[in-house]
C-alpha cells in the first residue's frame, strides 16, 4: 500500500515537473516570439520604416501625359512605368480573383492569417504558403526579395509579419488592395495595375473582364515564369486556377467558371516605352519642355529630400492640348502617302537612272563631304569617342559590315534585319524622304495634332521644331498681307505677268533682281492678286515687295511668331528664309483667326501626384492684322484650293488620265467646303509645302530630304502639291469622318463692315466690257 502511494506520489511529482517544464517552453516561446516581435520593431534585424513612410510609402511614379479627350499619350520613368489608380477604379472581379487567389480570409485577419500559418508551419509550406495580401505589400515596399540565407530569411519574415500589422493599422483593407495593386511589378514596364492592364489588354483596369482580371492576378505568383508573351499555355492553366479558387470562394457560379476558362486566352499587347507608341516626336518635344520647367519651378520642401521635380519619379500629370484621334488621323496619314512617295522615290533614283543617289546633280567630293559630316554628327562616333578610341579606330569602324535592324516602309513592322557597314546604313537612311505635320486651333492656339517625322525610332530628328527650312512660296502670303494692309490692295487688284526687275540699292539689294516664273515663261497678262497667289506668279509677288518695301513684310512677319533673322531685301518674297512648321502653322492661324495670332500652346496644366495644379497656361496673343485685312487674306487663298495649285483637293482624279501616277493624285479628295491653303516648292525641288485652312484648324505639312540634295529630279513630284498637300487631304478626310471631333466644313466668318473688295466678278466683268471697248475703238480707226 506504501508503495502504491509512493508511485502515485512520484507520478504526480514527475507529471507536476513536465507541466511546469510545458507552460515553462510554452511561456518562454511566447516570449521568444514576442522579443523576436520586439526586436524586429526595434530595428534589430534591419532598418525598419518610421510612421512617416508608413503614411508616405516612397515610390517612383512615371509622368502622366494626357490627351485633351482624356487618353494617356505616354509616359516619362526611369524604371518604374507606373500610374497608381484608386480601389474606387479596380473593377470587383479583380480584387474577387485577388483575394480568393491570395488570401481567402483577408477581411478576416489583421495583417497575419493564423491558420495560414499553422497550416504552413505544420506542412512545411507543401499546402500553400500564409503570405497575406498584406504582407505581400509590407515585403514590395520595405522588406525586397527574400533572401537565400534562411536566417535572414527569417528575419525578413518576422519583419514582413510586423510591418503588415502596422499597415493594418495605418490603411483601410480596400487601400492596401489598391496599394499591392499599384506596386506589383509585370514585366514590360507595366509596373502596377493601370500599366499591366493598358499594356496586356489595351484597356482601363476598369473595363478589364473577369478572365482578363484572372490572367493578371496568376501573374502575381511570378511574373517572370507566367509571362503571357513566352509561355501562354503556362499562364492560361493559371488563369484558370484562379477562376476555380474564385467558384470555390463564391464569386463565381460553377457553371461561369467552365464557360470562362474555355475562352481562348486573348492578350492584345500594346508595348510602352519612349520610343513607341502614339505622340512619340510630340513626347520628346514635352521631355525638354517639362526639363526646362523643372528647371524654373522649385519643389516645395517634401521628405523625399529633392529640391525639384523629378519627372520620371514624382508621378506628375501633364495636361496637353493633343487629341489623340486626330493624332492617330495625323501620323496614318503621314504614313499613307510618305510609303507611296518613298516608292516613287526609289523607283526615279535608281543608280542607272541617277548614279549619285540618292543625291541630285552633286560631285563625289560633295558627296564625300556630306557623308563625312554625317559620320562625325553620328550616335556611334560620339560614343565611341566618348570612350577614348583613336580617330583611326573610329572610322575603321564605319566600314566594318555588322548585324542592324534599319527602317523598311515594306515591312510590316517597318523594320527588317540586314547586314551593312554604318557607313553604308548613312547613305541608305539619306534616301528616305522626311515629313513633319502639326495641326492647330487657331482660335485658342491649342495643339491637336504633332508629327515630327516618319518613324521616331530610327528617325528622331523633329522637322516640326527642330527643323527649319525654306519656307518657298508659303511666304508669299505675307507679302500679300503687308501690301493690303499698307498699301489698302484688294484681293481684285491687278498686274501684269511680265518680266520685272528691281535695281541694284533699292531696298538693300546689292544687284538687280529680275526672278522668273516657275516655268520660267512671262504670259503678258493681266492678273488679280487672288489669281496670282493661287498660281505663284513671282513677277506679281515682286511687284509688291517693291511697292510695299521688305520692311513691313519682315515687320508682319516678326508679329505673326516668325522670329528668326530675315534679311530685309526683295528676294524674300519668294520664300527664301528658312522657317520650321510650328512657326508656319502659329503665323497662318492669325488669318484664320480675324488677324489675332496666338502663340501656339501645347500644355495646359501640370499636377502633382495629389492632383494640386503646379503649372496653368495663359495665353499670348497679339493684335496683328485688321479683321477685314486677315478676311482679305483668307480670301486669297481660297483661291489656291479652287483654281489654283491646290485645285486637287476639289476633284477624283483616280482613273483620270494625267502626267502625275497613282501614287501621287489618285485619292478621291472631292472637298466641296471652304478651304483656305498655299502651296509651297523650293529651288530645285528640295521641300514641299502644304498651309490648309479651314474656320477651326491651321494645319501644316513639309516633305523632303534630310538633306537639299536629296529630291525630285522634276517638278512633278518634287512640288509642294505633290509631296505634302496629299497629307493634309487624308488627314482632313479622317477627320471629317468623326463628327465627335467638330472640325468645321463652313464658311470663314467675315467682319460685319468690310470695305476691302472680294468679290471680284463685278470688276472683272468691267475690265472685260473696257476691253472691248478699246477693241472697238481701234476698229473705228481711232
Amino acid at each position: 500500500m506504501a508503495k502504491t502511494q509512493q508511485k502515485k506520489k512520484k507520478k504526480s511529482q514527475n507529471f507536476s515537473r513536465y507541466l511546469k517544464w510545458f507552460w515553462g517552453l510554452f511561456f518562454s516561446g511566447v516570449l521568444a516570439f514576442f522579443l523576436l516581435f520586439l526586436f524586429a520593431a526595434w530595428g534589430v534585424f534591419g532598418e525598419m520604416p518610421t510612421f512617416e513612410r508608413l503614411e508616405n510609402p516612397q515610390t517612383n511614379l512615371a509622368t502622366e501625359i494626357l490627351s485633351s479627350d482624356g487618353e494617356t499619350l505616354g509616359k516619362f520613368y526611369l524604371d518604374d512605368n507606373r500610374t497608381p489608380v484608386a480601389y474606387e477604379e479596380l473593377p470587383s472581379n479583380l480584387v474577387d480573383a485577388l483575394v480568393a487567389t491570395e488570401d481567402a480570409r483577408y477581411y478576416e485577419h489583421s495583417g497575419i492569417d493564423a491558420r495560414g500559418t499553422l497550416r504552413a508551419l505544420v506542412f512545411l509550406g507543401q499546402r500553400g504558403g500564409a503570405s497575406t495580401i498584406s504582407q505581400q505589400l509590407a515585403r514590395q515596399l520595405f522588406v525586397g526579395v527574400r533572401s537565400k540565407n534562411k536566417f535572414q530569411a527569417i528575419t525578413q519574415k518576422i519583419k514582413e509579419w510586423v510591418i503588415a500589422t502596422r499597415l493594418e493599422r495605418n490603411y483601410t483593407k480596400e487601400e492596401i488592395i489598391a496599394m499591392y495593386m499599384n506596386i506589383y511589378d509585370f514585366n514590360y514596364n507595366a509596373d502596377g495595375i493601370r500599366s499591366a492592364s493598358k499594356i496586356y489588354f489595351g484597356k482601363e483596369p476598369k473595363d478589364l473582364r473577369t478572365e482578363e482580371s484572372a490572367v493578371l492576378v496568376g501573374m502575381l505568383k511570378n511574373s517572370s515564369l507566367y509571362n503571357p508573351l513566352r509561355r501562354p499555355e503556362l499562364v492560361q492553366d493559371r488563369r484558370n486556377t484562379v477562376l476555380s479558387q474564385m467558384a470555390k470562394y463564391g464569386y463565381l457560379t460553377n457553371a461561369q467558371k467552365d464557360s470562362l476558362q474555355s475562352l481562348k486566352m486573348d492578350i492584345n499587347f500594346n508595348p510602352e516605352s519612349h520610343r513607341e507608341g502614339l505622340a512619340t516626336y510630340f513626347r520628346m518635344y514635352l521631355q525638354r519642355f517639362l526639363n526646362q520647367w523643372v528647371k524654373e519651378n522649385p519643389k516645395p520642401v517634401s521628405d523625399d529630400g529633392r529640391e525639384t521635380w523629378n519627372i520620371y519619379l514624382d508621378g506628375l500629370k501633364v495636361y496637353t492640348t493633343i487629341d489623340s484621334r486626330m493624332q492617330a488621323n495625323a501620323e496614318k496619314a503621314v504614313a499613307e502617302h510618305m510609303k507611296r512617295l518613298q516608292a516613287e522615290f526609289f523607283h526615279q533614283n535608281t543608280s542607272l537612272r541617277n548614279p549619285t543617289t540618292p543625291f541630285q546633280d552633286l560631285e563625289s567630293e560633295e558627296i564625300r563631304l556630306i557623308m563625312e559630316r554625317a559620320m562625325k554628327n553620328s550616335e556611334r562616333w560620339r560614343k565611341m569617342r566618348a570612350e577614348g578610341k583613336s580617330e583611326k579606330e573610329i572610322r575603321a569602324s564605319f566600314t566594318k559590315k555588322t548585324e542592324m535592324t534599319v527602317f523598311d516602309w515594306n515591312s510590316e513592322t517597318q523594320e527588317k534585319d540586314t547586314v551593312m557597314t554604318p557607313l553604308d546604313s548613312i547613305r541608305y537612311y539619306k534616301t528616305f524622304l522626311r515629313a513633319a505635320m502639326m495641326s492647330m486651333e487657331p482660335q485658342t492656339g491649342h495643339v491637336k495634332a504633332w508629327v515630327g517625322g516618319i518613324d521616331y525610332k530610327h528617325f528622331q530628328y523633329d522637322n516640326v521644331i527642330q527643323g527649319a527650312r525654306q519656307a518657298g512660296s508659303t511666304f508669299k502670303p505675307f507679302v500679300y498681307a503687308a501690301a493690303i494692309d499698307q498699301l489698302r490692295y484688294s484681293p481684285c487688284d491687278q498686274l501684269p505677268d511680265n518680266q520685272y526687275c528691281i535695281e541694284a540699292n533699292k531696298h538693300g539689294n546689292p544687284e538687280p533682281w529680275c526672278p522668273k516664273n516657275s516655268n520660267g515663261k512671262y504670259s503678258g497678262e493681266m492678273y488679280t492678286l487672288k489669281r496670282a497667289l493661287a498660281n505663284s506668279i513671282n513677277t506679281v509677288t515682286a511687284q509688291l515687295i517693291d511697292r510695299v518695301g521688305p520692311k513691313p513684310v519682315v515687320s508682319i512677319v516678326r508679329n505673326l511668331g516668325l522670329t528668326r533673322e530675315i534679311l530685309e531685301v526683295p528676294s524674300i518674297a519668294l520664300g527664301t528664309p528658312d522657317f520650321n512648321v510650328y512657326e508656319m502653322v502659329g503665323a497662318y492661324g492669325t488669318f484664320a483667326n480675324q488677324g489675332v495670332y496666338v502663340k501656339p500652346v501645347m500644355v495646359t496644366r501640370i499636377e502633382d501626384k495629389n492632383g494640386t495644379v503646379l503649372y496653368e497656361y495663359t495665353p499670348e496673343t497679339k493684335d496683328v492684322l485688321s479683321k477685314e485685312v486677315a478676311y482679305a487674306m483668307i480670301n486669297l487663298m481660297e483661291g489656291v484650293t479652287e483654281g489654283g495649285s491646290g485645285t486637287r483637293l476639289r476633284h477624283n482624279t483616280r482613273g483620270e488620265e494625267s502626267v502625275y501616277k497613282e501614287i501621287i493624285t489618285g485619292y478621291p479628295y472631292e472637298f466641296q467646303n471652304p478651304i483656305a491653303g498655299k502651296t509651297g516648292t523650293t529651288q530645285n525641288q528640295s521641300d514641299g509645302w502644304f498651309m490648309g485652312m479651314v474656320p477651326n484648324l491651321v494645319t501644316g505639312v513639309w516633305v523632303g530630304g534630310e538633306d537639299r540634295s536629296t529630291h525630285f529630279k522634276t517638278i512633278v513630284y518634287g512640288q509642294g502639291a505633290s509631296m505634302a498637300l496629299p497629307i493634309w487631304a487624308l488627314y482632313m478626310k479622317q477627320n471629317y469622318a468623326n463628327p465627335e471631333l467638330g472640325i468645321s466644313d463652313g464658311e470663314f466668318i467675315a467682319p460685319e463692315e468690310m470695305t476691302i473688295n472680294t468679290d471680284c466678278t463685278k470688276k472683272i466683268d468691267s475690265i472685260i466690257q473696257v476691253n472691248d471697248l478699246e477693241d472697238d475703238l481701234d476698229d473705228l480707226g481711232f
